[in-house]
Parts: C-alpha cells; sequence; structure tokens
C-alpha cells in the first residue's frame, strides 16, 4: 500500500524529515527564572510531541537578544547556557525519531509585554518589572528609527543565534518574519514609515528579512534547511499582500531559503475571518508562483483536510498548533485515520502495545 501523502517522508537538503505532519512554533511563557533557559516543562513539552510521531517539532519564538523576547518568560538563544539546555531536548527529539528546528525571533516594538497567561494583565512591562525599552523600525524618540549600527546588531545576533542553533544540534532554523514582530515591521507598509535605504519601496521595506535570511544561510550549516515565517497578508488595505510575498518568496529562494512558513497577520488590527485551513491559500500560491516549499497553518485539526492539502500540493506540509497541544499524539490517530498500517505508523517502542487496532 502507497503511504499517504501526509506520512510521506519530506527532503529538504540533508534533512530527511519523516512525515509532513509538524508542530509550528508555539509560545510558552515558561521560563519562570526569566534568564532565557529551557527548563523541565520544554523537556517535556517538546518531547510530548516527539514520542507522538510528529516529523518535525519547531520550538518557540526563541529570542535572539534579552530584548528580543516577547515576554521577559520566553527561551533564548543569545548564549551558550541557554544552547546546552537546548542540546538535550533535542536529543530526546532525535531519539524518538523527529526532527528538530528552533525558530529565532525578535519581537522589536511588540517586545517587554506581560507572560500570556491567565491571571496576568495584558501590558507593557516596565524595567523595574523586569521589562526593558523596546526597540522598532521607527523609534518614538526618532524618526529613523533603529540606527545602521543598531540595525546590523539585531542582524549578528540572529547570525549568532543560528550558529548556537546549531551547537545545540537542531536540524533546522526558522527565521520569525510573521506577526508584527521587527522583520514583519520592517516589511509591512503599514509600520515601516521610514525614508531612508531601510524603507519606502518593496526593496527597501525588505532589505532587512532578506540581509537575515542570508546571513543566516551563509553562518547555517549548508547541509541544514533555513525557514522563514512570513505573514502573507496584513489584511488591510495598503499594507502587505499575497502579491508582495509572492515575491519575496522568490527573493528568498534565490537566497538559498528552503521553506517559507505560511501565516498571517499581526501588524495592525485586521477583520479576519478564521476558519479550517483558512490561510492554506496563501502557502499554495507561494509555492506555485515561486517553486518554494511552503508549510501551511490555520486551524486545520482533521486529518482527512490534512491529507488532502499535501496530496493535492497545496503546501508541502501542514503545521498543526492549537490541535497539537490539545493532542500530542495526534499523527497517530491520522496514520489510523488515513489507513496506515500500525508497523508503518510513528509509534514509540515503548508505547507499541497503544496502537489502534485494525
Amino acid at each position: 500500500m502507497t503511504q499517504p501523502a501526509l506520512f510521506q517522508p519530506l527532503i529538504l537538503r540533508d534533512l530527511t524529515v519523516r512525515n509532513r505532519a509538524w508542530v509550528p512554533p508555539m509560545c510558552q511563557y515558561a521560563v519562570d527564572a526569566q534568564d532565557g533557559v529551557p527548563g523541565a516543562w520544554h523537556t517535556v513539552h517538546y518531547g510530548s510531541f516527539a514520542i507522538g510521531g510528529f516529523g518535525l517539532v519547531i520550538a518557540e519564538a526563541t529570542g535572539v537578544t534579552p530584548e528580543g523576547r516577547i515576554t521577559p518568560f520566553d527561551t533564548g538563544l543569545w548564549n551558550d547556557e541557554q544552547a546546552a539546555a537546548w542540546s538535550s531536548i533535542v536529543d530526546f527529539a532525535h531519539s524518538q525519531g523527529a526532527a528538530m528546528a528552533v525558530q529565532l525571533g525578535h519581537a522589536g516594538r511588540k517586545a517587554s509585554t506581560n507572560r500570556w497567561w491567565p491571571g496576568y494583565p495584558d501590558r507593557v512591562l516596565p524595567p523595574e518589572e523586569g521589562g526593558w525599552r523596546p526597540v522598532g523600525v521607527v523609534d518614538e524618540d526618532a524618526a529613523d528609527g533603529l540606527t545602521e549600527a543598531g540595525i546590523e546588531m539585531v542582524v549578528d545576533a540572529f547570525v549568532q543565534a543560528a550558529r548556537r542553533a546549531d551547537a545545540a544540534g537542531f536540524d533546522a532554523v526558522e527565521v520569525h518574519a510573521a506577526h508584527g514582530y521587527l522583520l514583519h515591521q520592517f516589511y509591512s507598509p503599514l509600520s515601516n514609515t521610514r525614508t531612508d535605504a531601510w524603507g519606502g519601496d518593496h526593496t527597501g521595506r525588505t532589505r532587512l528579512v532578506r540581509t537575515v535570511a542570508r546571513r543566516v544561510r551563509a553562518a547555517f550549516p549548508q547541509g541544514k534547511p533555513v525557514l522563514v515565517r512570513l505573514s502573507a497578508t496584513d489584511w488591510v488595505d495598503g499594507g502587505w499582500s499575497i502579491e508582495d510575498s509572492v515575491r519575496l518568496g522568490a527573493e528568498l529562494r534565490e537566497l538559498g531559503v528552503d521553506l517559507v512558513d505560511v501565516s498571517s497577520g499581526g501588524v495592525a488590527p485586521a477583520s479576519i475571518a478564521p476558519g479550517p485551513g483558512y490561510q492554506v491559500d496563501f502557502a499554495q500560491r507561494i509555492r506555485q508562483e515561486t517553486g518554494m516549499p511552503t508549510a501551511a497553518v490555520g486551524l486545520i485539526t482533521d486529518p482527512t483536510h490534512a491529507e488532502a492539502i499535501v496530496a493535492n500540493g497545496r503546501a508541502d506540509a501542514v503545521l498543526l498548533g492549537r490541535a497539537a497541544m490539545r493532542e500530542p499524539n495526534w499523527p497517530l490517530r491520522a496514520a489510523h485515520a488515513l489507513g496506515v498500517r500500525p508497523e508503518d505508523a510513528p509509534y514509540a517502542p515503548a508505547r507499541w502495545r497503544s496502537h489502534y487496532q485494525r
């Protein structure tokens, strides 16, 4: 029997991912010490997805600098202690047959917020409460925002974090350029009002994301893939559009990026009507018009739906966020639903006796 498309391996450079059901980066806000070092929660959290049969597990938005974190409770990769802690998590994922990536991010103006947990008020944290003054594309006190030196520091921070990710054993890195964070703030015309070489037209506004992608690609081992997460549209008239994303996707492919993880929104309030697979069309269009492999995300929960997305060439992989957190063993149920023999499903040997009966 031919394996369903969802359970066929995907090869990106020297990496073979065992299937197309992946876990996207999802912030946990679980570093109680506020030092960026992942701990026991992260070991169990990411390990559960590896045991559950996912192909690629992408770790949460991880700050390339302390000031680049969304909250003080985020993970980081700006020092070697953090890399060492990630290493044991990656090793366990590998022991279960999963590949693991990490999303490298800088929150820009959306940094220094409170923990996004129940009972924590939605607000920006001041320095006296462990926060800091965020930096962005346009600074409140200077019309040109980040200086050339500041931008170079950000680019170098991405590069150094990518090198630490490699040292930690990650199979891939994902550059976070979506959801209204710093790189998205630069490429969206809604947030970038600069008039220098980092603003203005498409070339100027996308200069930072292209520079980061190029420099990370050069610093990361050539056999390991580099992914980029984009917001395909701002969902606002006059904002970033899917046409812009197609153009940027082609440019990123020329720079050696291996896959675009296609999301949307986040830079400004917008009217969005979420539904199952509501962002898949964006992934399909970028894939078809650029030749760039894509991953689709957005309320994909049903195995048959996920299979159709991959089998019909709409995307090369599907990312299940909330569904994965609710059901870390989702790939095992999906394999059963799609007719995969237990012997061919990604069961951990210690849990073999739990397999679905044919």
